[in-house]
């Protein structure tokens, strides 16, 4: 079989438990001959996080087949990889569908948004099975963050579904009546599993210590034994919040993840999952106890199966409630419940204190897990995958997708579905922001990925329509409409002081929405700064050149070195980001200023000395905008400085923002 991996986030490296046990049953398969590829991208999108992706695999050992600015290609344990870095991940999987011709797509709850599994299931001929591993990222039923009928009916076309563990499988079936399976899913690395348990190990560990895996749990467990040193392991789910929270306690190490488990349990004396939520199996838990690791974890969800009969399994209040965002690691933001630590306190201080009873724990976990884990392999998923019927699926789902209807209808679904944005679609990480945040508007056609490895600063970047998940909203093409949107999106996070951030085109945007909050008497930002633009007085009784052809768009995007030329010589590509640019460049285009009372807050003037369009004399008149203080700061480089000179750009926004707040 050609077997194609959908995987909206990382394959290799990953620690993640669904990520690395995708990485694991993929491997398993090639092994067993099957020609495997798997699909997937980087955490941050951009130049920055490309290459330090291609570090990252040089330092473990892996030498790219082939890159560009936008792909990274290995083989790794006999699949095929192809990780998305700098491009858009839903068209490279579209185009790999065309050019792989899979027999079978597998897509998991690593996708919530389904923006792969949706695709997936237009394919011709292909069958697509869906391995459910998190009943929180699922769009039904009272463990799920964020319901939704059209993404069930979605999850109804799949072929097959697949859980991770029997107590996942059941829930597809009680909540949605989807018939799903229990198949063993989370493989194991080849045996070579040493006893690493010891009485004398130094940590208490907790894996991933965020809202949802317990970190209440753990911050109190770290209180009550102030003698006792604790191991914090962050991975997918802590935020700032988390590790602030953590840095109050002198008894908690921050560890970093590790490629090789074995480096983290052999320090481990006692795994802690306190999980708040309703775990899928808990892949951590089988890792632990084959090491003879005693676990003291959760009654939820499926992890007693993971635990297999050996104590300890505690209660906890689960989490019932989720609020409608999510925080700055894309995880919904749960409303914990208080929790009754003292079991856990328990069930702790005996294992710190009874060296027999550990060791009797310690031989249960390790006796329980071995049998199982020799026993674990790819063969009843791959006789599934045999043997499993391809649907006669409808055309669409409930809800049209864009690509399948006609270009009149295609532009009335995607005005409805930006009308309907909610202000946590425009700015994306704002809700996990405390305090004073910058607010960073992008260039013609930019996505929030070059802002995102500010967020340190508290930047919180603008997410316009027609582009990363709002992809099917059309894009707006008239300055005035844009400002009038985004001053009803951003009131819910301007009560506390803020600054505006614009590079090139967002520089006009950021400056026309303060004049727009002006007008209307709300909150102002305490600082601008524009960024690789002209002075909006350039733009006095502005007649539009006519729009450019594609070829001569495409032309002036290779002039400023926005875009990797591999990016602009891919048809696929191409198509994908053309939209929104040119609906971008049509906005600015036609941008017309006005005469007004110049800004109360000083502004701050930014841009590179090669840059080809922006002169020193376009910034310097930001200066007349201003009755406040003004300055400018030039750096080497081009339109695009910011990427070539990061440092030089992140001490001077420190500088700024620290000054003028």
């Amino acid at each position: 079989m050609r077997i194609l991996l959908a995987q909206n986030s990382l394959y290799y490296p990953a620690h993640g438990g669904g990520d690395k046990s995708n990485r694991l049953l993929m491997e398993a398969l090639a092994s067993r001959g099957h020609e495997c590829l798997a699909v997937a991208r980087i955490t941050a999108i951009g130049e920055v996080g490309h290459r330090q992706y291609l570090a990252d695999i040089a330092t473990r050992g892996v030498a790219p087949k082939s890159t560009t600015d936008g792909v990274v290609e290995f083989v790794r344990g006999g699949v095929a990889v192809e990780v998305v870095t700098n491009a858009n991940l839903r068209a490279h999987f579209v185009e790999r569908l065309k050019v792989f011709r899979p027999d079978v797509v597998l897509t998991s709850t690593d996708d919530p948004a389904q923006l792969l599994l949706e695709v997936a299931l237009r394919a011709e001929n292909v069958k697509v099975i869906y391995l459910a591993r998190a009943t929180l990222a699922v769009p039904f039923g009272p463990d799920c963050a964020f319901p939704s009928e059209v993404k069930t009916e979605r999850l109804r076309q799949a072929d097959g579904v697949v859980g991770v563990s029997q107590y996942v499988a059941d829930y597809f079936q009680r909540y949605a009546n989807i018939p799903a399976v229990h198949v063993p899913i989370s493989l194991m690395e080849p045996e070579g599993w040493p006893n690493l348990a010891s009485f004398d190990n130094e940590f208490v560990t907790l894996v991933n210590p965020c809202a949802v895996k317990g970190i209440s749990i753990f911050l109190d467990l770290a209180a009550a034994f102030p003698n006792t040193s604790f191991a914090a392991v962050p991975t997918w789910g802590a935020n700032q919040d988390d590790r602030a929270a953590m840095s109050g306690h002198s008894n908690i190490q921050v560890v970093d993840p590790v490629d090789d488990i074995n480096l983290l349990f052999r320090r481990t004396k006692v795994l802690l999952v306190p999980s708040l939520w309703a775990e899928a199996r808990s892949r951590i838990v089988l890792e632990a106890m084959l090491r003879g690791v005693p676990v003291i974890a959760s009654n939820v969800g499926g992890i007693p199966e993971a635990k297999m009969g050996v104590p300890y399994l505690l209660p906890v209040t689960s989490i019932t409630k989720y609020q409608p965002r999510v925080d700055e690691q894309m995880v919904p933001v749960a409303e914990v419940p208080p929790q009754d630590i003292a079991p856990w306190r328990e069930a702790l201080a005996r294992l710190l204190t009874d060296r027999q009873h550990y060791d009797e724990i310690s031989r249960q976990s390790r006796e329980a897990a071995l049998h199982y884990a020799r026993n674990l392999n790819a063969s009843p998923l791959e006789a599934l995958l045999e043997s499993t019927p391809r649907k006669q699926r409808a055309t669409t789902v409930r809800e049209p997708t864009p690509d399948a209807l006609s270009e009149d209808k295609r532009k009335l679904l995607a005005l409805r579905l930006r009308k309907k944005a909610a202000p946590a679609a425009w700015f994306p990480v704002a809700d996990a922001v405390d305090g004073r945040r910058v607010f960073w508007f992008p260039h013609a056609g930019g996505s929030t990925s070059l802002a995102a490895k500010f967020t340190d600063l508290k930047v919180c970047p603008v997410r316009l329509p027609g582009r990363e998940s709002r992809l099917a909203e059309a894009p707006y093409e008239k300055m005035s409409a844009l400002i009038d949107a985004l001053s009803q999106a951003i009131q819910p996070y301007i009560q506390q002081p803020f600054a505006f951030f614009g590079h090139s085109m967002g520089a006009a945007v950021s400056f026309e929405l303060y004049r727009a909050l002006r007008r209307n008497n709300m909150p102002l930002p305490y600082l601008l700064i524009a960024s690789a633009a002209r002075a909006p007085q350039f733009r006095r009784n502005h007649v539009p050149a006519s729009p450019p052809t594609d070829e001569q768009f495409l032309a002036e995007l290779r002039r400023l070195n926005g875009i990797p030329e591999e990016v602009l010589k891919d048809p696929a590509a191409t198509r994908a980001i053309l939209p929104a640019l040119k609906a971008d460049s049509a906005l600015y285009r036609n941008y017309t200023y006005s005469e007004g009372t110049p800004l109360a807050c000083p502004i701050r003037a930014y841009g590179g000395e090669r840059d080809p369009n922006i002169h020193r004399e376009h910034l310097e008149a930001w200066a007349a905008q201003t009755t406040a203080s003004f300055d400018l700061r030039l750096f080497s480089g081009g339109h695009f400085y910011l990427q070539e000179n990061e440092q030089e750009f992140r001490d001077a926004l420190v500088r700024d923002l620290e000054l003028s707040s």
